[in-house]
């Protein structure tokens, strides 16, 4: 890198190098470049590069640091040798003085050199030191040294040769073998004139036989190049030897295929031409007789070599050529029929060649520059290709490229050419074959004859005498007049056709120079300003026809313009191959005999043009037609009856006839003769003078237009079927119709025939295919009902809606054109539609009343909404035409409203968003136009601009974008507009049409819709108050009939910006949708609850209704049932279903909160007060129903609704683990049972405690007002609920305590007994809840609890049941002096229930009698203790109940007794057996308490064995057998002096009575105690 940067500064500033500094340089690169003995290229090549770029200015040290390298008798390093050769180059003159004495070293080392890289450096160095020496001597006149001669290099360079040829050149290394050859040819310059003749017998087949050896040849031409100029310039005689080998070799090489990439290739194809040159220069005659007959080789590479080769020579060998002209251009007769392209290509560039030195000018020069233009006549597209040949070339290639550019350059460049060609080239204009030589032709024959008027000016261009084969002026001008129709073909052959005729105007006519000089300037001003794509034909042939009429006006010259005519009608059949061509002369054929004043000749003219006239071709018959019609303009009454007389003829009437009818004829001659006179009358009417017309369109016309078009046959009228001649027809009945409508009596004239020529259109426009368009029949029998419209008499209005359902089916249901079809269907469809939008706004003008326009727009509506893109696009641009129609004739003499302004605009909004962006520009256009109609309504002049409206013109081009977000933003403000200039009262219907409109099948419509509903939901909604429920009811409706995605959002959103300015009517006519709610009803209410705004107003109003009517109602199903049955009410119900779905919104989460005490005391007792209650009849067959789709349907039934919304509430509020804890305690089953319902709201209660504490104390505020509500069951839900919290500290840790007693106490005059008995469990939660704050509510509680006892209210004493388990809770922890007084009390209340028939009574009152005793322990009043001894048989035998937690209760209320009786042994023995979990062995327990009991307490013999007989009538079975087991221990243990306690009589008879018992366990029992009474024998 540093040595190439180094090189790069010395290249570009060597100047300001000094001495020392340039020292330095060159033995730093010198050390660089030689250090290392090995090649290592870049490194190396660098220092040598650099060393030679110093060599330019400081040759002596360079050579002095270079020549200590280069000692005699040892190798010099490669780089040295390399470099001194690259220095020989670079500084010839300060160079060339060393070589001497460098070549005087060299050489004897080239003996020595072995490898061959170090040959071939040696070669390199030679081949460089030989072509300096060459440079030096062939300018010694700059030499410093001009002293210097040839002959001193000539021994050392014959030296190196003998060596390098005779030695190396066999070499096997090819790079080697190249490197020799490379340096024999500057050195054969060098060798003595004897040494090279007597060496090119060896040098030269050697060299040749190198072609062999190497694929890459041009090293190999360029030195042979050279040694033959050696030998030429010698004048070698050993060259003709060698000649025949050295052509054919050469012409192999020239043979070769080029390829433009590959600049070897082509470098020795130059290098072979330069060798063909040399041996031109030597043997000519030789080289042609070798060169010429391979013309006619067979191979196309050989042809193409060849012409190569004899192009180059002569150009490069003319002196010796000149003889040779005739020879050679005779010799180019076989080309010259050759269809090969790369031949063509090469022939051109002979002939090229050939024109720059004369040959043209001999004999035989015709027919070269003959073939030149016939190839500038090729159709670039159809240019021959031999098979099998290499067609991939440029366009510029091209033989016809090729040729266009040779002629244009031999006509502009070589002077002497100009008499050949002129005015030769002009017999090459008129002939067809050389039509699309045209452009070239005109172009150098403009500049030939600019050249010509340059010398003689004033005098004609084209002499006659001596060319009679030169077209006439006629022919000139008719020629180039007809193919100026078509400007741009052929490379623009208008323009070049135009200059010609302007450069001519002398020849053409004398008097047409100045006229012309002025118009086809213009003509051709008008071609430069447009292009193929952009220009107008008919335009520019009307331009034409105008300068043809000019043309002859100014000639003005009878005789001139039949002549001209003439000539016109006799070139007609050479445009056969060309329609548009022909077509366009017959206009100007009608357009000059129109400017003839003979009416013999124009009615002679007229007469041939119809015999002649090719009538199959549809171009020909529009020509033919063309020229009548213009040719009446003049000549009206003798065109209509040439026209009579051809129609009368054998040559229309041959066809009529039975026999004919009925025949096939595949040419049908004569339909078509028919088609075409039909038309002529067509044109004839279009063209000649309107009130000329007007007076013959009936009489003349029509009737004879009818004539040709159906024909009678046996009287019976038979109309064609042939496409053709209807198309005829159709045209041509527009044609009239349009001269009778731009006539000045129009409006007076009546036509009789409309209502005949209206049914014979519609006839044809029903015929045509609906969904294909191939033939312009309806778009011209629609141009025709356009003009029929407007005349009179009017159309009825079944005839009106007739013709407009017709042409609309015809013409919307057309199939759009597929990519790659024919581009000209497309230009027929959109003058179809025109047609169509003329015809359609025709009608309207008959009735501009905004009925009328609806009228149109329900015909265009289906059209409109279709599902098909180009149907919709289509009818949109109707729509928008019709509207600005409407508007731009609009007179509103008085105000009138616009009253279905909101139906049109809600028909045309949401295609603003339509797939097709083209609709969707149309779709402003309307809304634009119908915003404007209102203004103009309204009381608006018609040039006012309206501001708002004006903005939808802005935003058009947002429509185009296609991106979603921009196309609905621009939606959004369309909509804006629309409901700032929209009428109040246009409103609603505008909101019903759109809604419509949301179930298009164009989502982007729909959704677009949606867009513009929601936006005048929001700008004008708060009018809408009134029709908030028909609004309601049709989004639903429109859910149900379209469940789209799109839709469903759309409808969701409406309903929000409603709710957000009616939100009570909103929820008021959803609670009003049929239960259960449906799918798209419960989407509305979740979409209501995603707006943060709205949803705690929305709950509010949904716990209102909720709670505003009586949950149920009572009826009785059948007379004679026991209850009525509860019946829900809808307006609740529904509210708890809409509550449901509201809270089933994640984002209501916030709502839910702030209302969180309100939602969950209503939900809480709706679920109570719901209870049973069933739903009414006409909704059980639907919830059954909803239920077997599945468990995702949310049920209806009023508990579990209100329970799944109680469910919700929590969750919403942040209580999800209250709704897990309940539902793992399957408290919610619990709610939802009658059984369960206290149950599951403890749950619940319990559940809130634990996990959502902080909301109790407004929760309780709320549940706190229920105390007095009307129905029961609510004061049973709240009282239950506050019972459960009272289990709970936390109410004592959220300072609830008090009043939360107080609520209670309050309630326990409830006449509701389960009330009373809630109240009594929430009294005694407080045990366990806050057990600190029982000693000081001690005697409340007690009092309270006692009371419970003693409810005589309670028939199942459910009350007292309660009090028993809440004193049980409460004893342990009252003051002692608080319960004393109330102990007996309760143990004597309590005692009767120890024998119950319910487990819970028993094992309550017996588990409370043990809470008494434990309460007395230590300090049992003897009065209590009597009570305790009374309750021992009770509890000792229900020990055996068959509940177990009787049994449970038994044991603990004996351990608590056991302290009290004072007697150690039987606490023992109670505390040992009795334990909690621990199985009792019945039997031994009881024998051994009761013989403590008897040991210590014998007087209890008669109350025990007194109780134990009442428990023998026992309906346990268990206790039976335990009675008589009781007894006979007692009687077995007890002292005999205590046996007159027992009757003993009265004893045994129970037992004997037992003995007959059912229970074998209780007879046994039975019979042991009997056994037991022996003691008392």
């Amino acid at each position: 890198m540093i040595l190439r940067a180094m090189q790069t500064v010395v290249s570009s500033h060597i100047s300001k190098l000094d001495k020392d500094m340039a020292r330095a340089v060159i033995l730093l690169a010198s050390s660089e470049m030689t250090k290392v003995k090995d090649l290592i290229c870049d490194w190396q090549q660098a220092a040598s590069d650099v060393l030679v770029a110093m060599g330019r200015r400081f040759i002596s040290t360079v050579m002095e640091e270079l020549l200590h390298g280069l000692q005699p008798g040892v190798l010099p390093h490669y780089f040295v040798v390399r470099t001194l050769a690259n220095l020989s180059v670079s500084n010839v003159f300060g160079t060339v003085p060393f070589l001497t004495s460098i070549l005087g070293t060299m050489l004897p080392m080239l003996a020595a050199a072995k490898h061959d890289t170090t040959r071939a450096v040696f070669c390199y160095a030679l081949q460089h030191f030989s072509e300096s020496t060459l440079e030096y001597l062939a300018n010694l006149d700059q030499a410093p040294d001009p002293t210097v001669r040839k002959d001193a290099f000539a021994s050392d360079i014959s030296s190196a040769y003998d060596i390098l040829f005779h030695q190396w050149l066999p070499s096997r290394e090819a790079k080697l073998r190249l490197a020799v050859v490379e340096a024999l040819g500057p050195m054969s310059h060098l060798l003595p004139s004897e040494k090279l003749e007597e060496q090119l017998p060896k040098l030269l087949p050697g060299i040749l036989t190198l072609y062999k050896k190497h694929a890459e040849t041009c090293h190999v031409s360029k030195s042979l190049g050279q040694i033959l100029e050696a030998a030429v310039s010698v004048g070698s005689r050993t060259l003709e030897v060698q000649l025949d080998s050295l052509l054919t070799t050469l012409h192999a090489q020239i043979c070769v295929p080029v390829e433009s990439a590959s600049p070897l290739v082509m470098n020795n194809q130059k290098e072979v031409l330069r060798c063909f040159t040399e041996l031109a220069s030597c043997s000519p005659d030789r080289l042609l007789a070798f060169l010429l007959p391979k013309l006619d080789s067979g191979s196309e590479r050989t042809r193409v070599g060849t012409l190569q080769v004899l192009r180059h020579i002569i150009n490069s060998a003319a002196a010796q050529m000149e003889v040779k002209k005739p020879f050679i251009l005779s010799s180019m007769r076989v080309p010259l029929l050759d269809t090969n392209s790369k031949v063509k290509r090469a022939v051109v560039q002979v002939i090229s060649a050939m024109a720059h030195h004369g040959y043209l000018e001999q004999p035989g020069g015709e027919a070269m520059i003959e073939y030149i233009v016939q190839q500038c006549a090729l159709p670039p597209e159809m240019e021959p290709q031999k098979p099998g040949s290499d067609c991939e070339e440029l366009p510029a290639d091209s033989v016809r490229a090729i040729t266009v550019r040779t002629l244009y350059l031999v006509s502009t460049t070589v002077d002497r050419m100009s008499d050949v060609l002129w005015p030769h080239l002009l017999q090459f204009l008129t002939p067809v074959r050389y039509t699309g030589a045209l452009t070239p032709l005109c172009r150098s024959l403009v500049h030939l004859a600019g050249k010509r008027q340059e010398a003689g000016p004033g005098t004609h261009l084209i002499n006659y005498d001596g060319h009679v084969t030169l077209p006439s002026p006629y022919a000139i001008a008719t020629r180039l007049l007809a193919v100026s129709s078509n400007p741009y073909l052929g490379d623009g052959r208008g323009a070049a056709s135009l200059r010609l005729l302007n450069v001519l105007h002398r020849d053409i006519h004398p008097l047409l120079g100045q006229r012309w000089a002025t118009t086809i300037p213009l003509l051709l001003q008008y071609l430069d300003e447009h292009t193929e794509e952009t220009l107008s034909p008919k335009e520019w042939e009307e331009k034409l026809l105008v300068f043809l009429r000019d043309t002859l006006a100014v000639v003005s010259d009878n005789t001139w313009v039949c002549q001209l005519s003439l000539e016109m009608c006799k070139q007609l059949p050479c445009y056969n191959g060309t329609p548009q061509e022909k077509n366009f002369l017959y206009k100007c054929v009608g357009t000059a005999l129109g400017a003839a004043s003979s009416k013999d000749v124009v009615r002679k003219h007229l007469q041939e043009l119809l015999e002649s006239a090719r009538y199959q071709e549809e171009a020909e018959r529009e020509g033919l037609a063309c020229c009548f019609g213009i040719c009446a303009i003049i000549h009206l009454d003798d065109t209509l009856a040439q026209l009579e007389d051809f129609v009368r003829s054998d040559v229309v009437r041959k066809s009529i006839g039975i026999f004919n009818i009925f025949k096939d004829r595949s040419e049908n001659e004569v339909e078509k003769v028919k088609g075409t006179l039909i038309l002529c009358y067509g044109h004839v009417a279009a063209q000649a003078p309107r009130e000329l017309v007007l007076a013959r369109a009936e009489s003349d016309i029509l009737r004879n237009i009818f004539q040709c078009f159906s024909t009678k046959v046996l009287g019976i009228k038979v109309e064609t079927k042939d496409p053709a001649l209807k198309l005829c027809l159709v045209q041509s009945v527009c044609m009239v119709c349009q001269a009778i409508c731009g006539s000045t009596q129009a409006s007076s004239f009546n036509f009789s025939r409309k209502a005949e020529l209206v049914a014979q259109m519609m006839e044809f426009i029903k015929a045509e295919p609906p969904d294909s368009l191939r033939s312009p029949i309806r778009k011209k029998a629609m141009l025709a009902c356009t003009y029929l419209v407007s005349l009179e008499p009017a159309l009825d209005e079944q005839e009106r809606t007739y013709m407009i359902h017709g042409c609309l089916h015809s013409v919307m249901a057309v199939l759009p054109e597929r990519e790659g079809e024919d581009g000209g269907l497309e230009s027929l469809y959109l003058d179809t539609m025109h047609a169509l939008e003329d015809l359609l706004t025709s009608l309207l003008r008959r009735n501009m009343t905004p009925q009328g326009l609806q009228m149109m727009v329900e015909h265009l509506s289906p059209w409109i909404k279709s599902p098909r893109g180009h149907e919709r696009e289509r009818a949109l641009g109707v729509s928008s035409r019709l509207l600005r129609s409407f508007l731009e004739h609009l007179h509103v003499s008085a105000l009138v409203p616009f009253h279905n302004l909101g139906l049109l605009i809600g028909l045309f909004s949401p295609r603003c968003a339509d797939l097709w962006p083209a609709t969707r520009q149309e779709a402003v256009s309307c809304v634009y136009s119908l915003l404007y109609l209102q203004l103009g309504y309204e009381g608006f002049s018609r040039d006012y601009q309206d501001d708002v409206a004006e903005r939808l013109l802005t935003l058009k081009d947002g429509l185009v974008h296609p991106d979603p977000a921009i196309l609905f933003h621009t939606c959004h403000s369309i909509a804006q507009i629309i409901a700032k200039r929209l009428p109040p009262d246009q409103l609603i219907s505008l909101l019903l049409t759109l809604f419509e409109s949301l179930g298009d099948p164009d989502k982007n419509c729909s959704r677009a819709a949606s867009v513009i509903i929601n936006c005048l939901l929001k700008e004008r909604g708060n009018l809408l108050l009134e029709k908030v429920p028909e609004i309601v009811n049709m989004l639903r409706s429109k859910l149900q009939e379209t469940p789209e995605e799109h839709v469903l959002r759309a409808a969701q959103h409406s309903v929000c910006l409603l709710a957000s300015q009616h939100c009570e009517a909103v929820v008021s006519s959803l609670l009003g949708s049929p239960l259960p709610f449906d799918s798209h009803t419960c989407t509305l209410w979740r979409a209501l609850a995603s707006e943060p705004g709205l949803t705690v107003k929305m709950l509010e109003l949904l716990l209102q209704k909720m709670n505003r009517d009586v949950p149920f109602k009572e009826s009785r199903a059948f007379l004679l049932s026991s209850s009525p049955d509860r019946v829900a009410t809808l307006l609740p119900l529904a509210a708890t279903c809409a509550l449901s779905e509201v809270m089933s919104v994640p984002v209501s989460a916030p709502a839910v909160l702030e209302l969180y005490p309100q939602l969950f005391v209503a939900l809480l007792l709706r679920v109570g007060c719901t209870l049973g209650v069933q739903l009414p009849r006409n909704l059980q067959a639907k919830e059954r129903r909803a239920t077997g789709l599945g468990p995702a349907s949310r049920s209806l039934e009023p508990c579990s609704s209100a329970v799944g919304a109680l469910q919700l509430t929590l969750v919403r509020g942040g209580s999800e683990e209250v709704v897990q804890r309940v539902e793992l305690e399957r408290g919610w089953e619990s709610l939802r049972t009658s059984m369960g319902h206290e149950e599951g709201v403890a749950r619940l209660a319990s559940a809130m405690a634990k996990f959502a504490g902080p909301r109790l104390p407004l929760v309780m505020k709320e549940l706190l007002c229920t105390h007095s509500s009307v129905y029961e069951i609510q004061r049973v839900t709240s009282t239950a609920f506050l019972a459960e919290l009272l289990s709970s500290n936390v109410v004592n840790d959220l300072m609830i305590l008090e009043s939360l007693l107080d609520n209670l106490a309050a309630r326990q005059k409830d006449t509701c007994a389960s009330v009373r008995r809630l109240v009594l469990r929430g009294l005694a939660n407080v045990a366990s809840g806050s057990p600190n704050k029982v000693p000081a509510r001690g005697p409340q509680l007690l009092t309270s609890m006692i009371g419970g006892l003693d409810d005589g209210d309670d028939p199942q004493n459910l009350v007292a049941l309660e009090a028993m388990v809440g004193l049980a809770k409460l004893l342990d922890l009252v003051e002692p002096g608080d319960l004393r007084p109330v102990l007996l009390h309760v143990a004597i209340r309590i005692r009767p229930f120890f024998d119950s028939d319910k487990m819970e009574f028993r094992s309550a009152s017996i588990r409370l009698f043990g809470h008494l005793n434990k309460a007395c322990h230590g300090d049992c009043e003897d009065i209590f203790l009597e009570q305790v001894v009374g309750g021992l048989a009770p509890l000792l035998l229900h020990l055996q109940d068959p509940q177990s937690s009787v049994a449970t209760a038994c044991k603990f209320a004996l351990r608590m007794c056991g302290p009290n009786l004072e007697c150690e042994e039987l606490m023992a023995a109670f505390q040992k057996h009795l334990q909690e979990g621990r199985r009792l062995h019945f039997g031994e327990f009881l024998n051994t308490a009761c013989k403590h009991l008897m040991r210590h307490f014998p007087d209890l013999l008669g109350r025990l064995v007194s109780t134990s007989l009442f428990y023998f009538k026992s309906s346990w079975e268990d206790v039976r057998a335990a009675a008589p087991m009781l007894t006979g221990f007692l009687v077995q243990h007890v002292e005999p002096e205590h046996h007159l306690q027992v009757d003993l009589e009265h004893l045994t008879a129970a037992l004997q009575l037992l003995l007959k018992d059912p229970a074998p366990a209780v007879r046994m029992k039975a019979a042991e105690t009997l056994g037991r009474l022996v003691k008392f024998a």
